[in-house]
């Protein structure tokens, strides 16, 4: 019993296929071009809409706050004044993440920035498919879903052109190699 090797770079007439890995799935090995791609994950749009939200309900809360409706002795305890301010602290957050969110191709693995740092390993891909709402990439940021053999579920988001085609392309090359085992 042979773990790990392929059998047909013995026979010199047969074409060469992918290494399985000990499991006997082989092995997604995937090259974006120029070896990394890297772009933001949301569009200029995207975030200035993001920021008109957060920014309006941050003065919202300002006006609430000045006009005695949230608090009536104006301290900060009174009529959960402290939660109105966490959830616009979380919102804040949220915004930052969106702002600065970049997501990352290489040879090895997909890489976003986000509130918490998400990335999968290419070759324990079992799934990825894009998603895309046609003549609004420009508002509604392109996704590609992934799962993984582990069956966890992973959502990347991407606008920048180079980026997108890597994504169609992993997707493609992607699927080619799971269909033929």
């Amino acid at each position: 019993m042979t773990l790990g090797l392929n059998s047909a770079a013995a026979v010199p007439d047969q074409a060469p296929r992918a290494v399985p890995d000990l499991l006997g799935m082989p092995l997604f090995r995937f090259m974006p071009a120029g070896g990394i791609v890297s772009g933001p994950a949301f569009s200029r749009p995207f975030k200035a809409l993001a920021l008109i939200i957060v920014g309006g309900c941050a003065i919202w809360l300002f006006n609430l706050w000045r006009s005695g409706h949230l608090s009536s002795t104006g301290s900060w305890q009174s009529n959960g004044l402290g939660w109105t301010v966490a959830a616009m602290a979380l919102l804040g957050w949220t915004l930052w993440a969106i702002l600065t969110s970049r997501t990352s191709l290489n040879s090895t693995a997909l890489l976003q920035t986000w509130i918490w740092d998400k990335s999968v390993e290419l070759n324990d891909l079992a799934y990825c498919k894009l998603i895309r709402v046609p003549g609004l990439d420009w508002l509604i940021a392109p996704r590609l879903y992934t799962k993984t053999f582990s069956g966890k579920l992973a959502v990347y988001y991407a606008v920048a052109p180079a980026m997108l085609v890597e994504f169609e392309r992993l997707e493609k090359e992607l699927k080619t190699l799971r269909n033929d085992t």
